[in-house]
């Protein structure tokens, strides 16, 4: 009598509380945000590509090919630190996948769709991350490349524009990393996968040497390679020699590159959750 008495109460007190409300987009996706934070806290780690790589790969470029490519260093560095911040971000964008593809392993992604939740959350809130990654990237560089002789004839209204141009093509780029996570079977593979567009994009672009020096042939793959197109701008930007044409190429690609994959890989998020479940 008394576990029935126990039992009643315990339904009466269940059924009394209120169910909360379903989280709404923004809510869900910066919960999802403040996760991929959480994550950067406790493995502090994996902030090395956006602090050390940087000064690295500026240090290293600037004095090795400075004086045979312009004749110092000072003078090239005007010319290769805007490409060198589009290399570094576009690099780095390829832990976007490898974060999902670990996460869709371990079975944390199931758990996330059992969740009443706006499901794109779960992906945008950490590419939310990552943008806040490339900032912290692009802010080391720049003020690095000023102590060592940078002058942006564009000002600091330039280079801010610069840094949202770069922001905003890093964040439709992701999305590819992102399909790639879901499709393959490990991050070795979309690593390797990755280095194979990612180096070749930005290698054969106009980020270390005038495309006129190059060959004819190679200049028709540099002038409509998409890093070539990103790092035309930003250079205009910074130095003020920016024009619209400019700007409207790369948001073009911007735009195809996030219509293409931000659906691709929605469709696989959710076609994948059909078949686990």
């Amino acid at each position: 009598m008394s576990h029935e008495m126990d039992h009643t109460r315990m339904q009466r007190a269940i059924s009394g509380v209120k169910r909360p409300e379903d989280p709404s987009m923004l809510q869900a996706t910066l919960a999802f945000s403040s996760r991929a934070l959480i994550k950067i806290k406790h493995v502090p780690e994996q902030m090395f590509d956006v602090t050390v790589f940087p000064i690295i790969f500026l240090m290293m470029f600037t004095y090795l090919f400075g004086g045979a490519l312009s004749g110092s260093a000072t003078e090239y560095l005007q010319y290769l630190l805007p490409g060198i911040l589009v290399m570094t971000v576009i690099q780095i964008t390829m832990y976007t996948g490898t974060e999902l593809n670990n996460d869709i392993r371990k079975g944390i992604f199931d758990r996330f769709r059992t969740l009443p939740i706006w499901l794109p959350s779960t992906l945008i809130g950490s590419l939310l991350v990552d943008v806040i990654r490339y900032s912290i990237a692009m802010t080391i560089m720049i003020t690095l490349g000023v102590i060592l002789g940078f002058r942006p004839d564009g000002g600091v209204v330039g280079v801010l524009l610069a840094v949202v141009t770069i922001l905003l093509f890093a964040f439709c780029f992701s999305w590819i990393w992102t399909t790639l996570g879901i499709v393959m079977r490990s991050d070795k593979s979309i690593m390797m996968a990755s280095m194979m567009v990612i180096f070749p994009l930005t290698f054969i672009s106009n980020v270390f040497v005038d495309p006129e020096t190059l060959p004819g042939w190679l200049q028709g793959f540099v002038a409509i390679n998409p890093i070539s197109l990103l790092t035309t701008a930003v250079r205009g930007l910074m130095h003020g020699t920016a024009t619209i044409q400019d700007l409207t190429l790369v948001l073009i690609v911007a735009v195809i590159l996030f219509i293409i994959f931000a659906p691709l890989t929605m469709f696989l998020f959710r076609n994948s959750e059909k078949k686990i479940g």
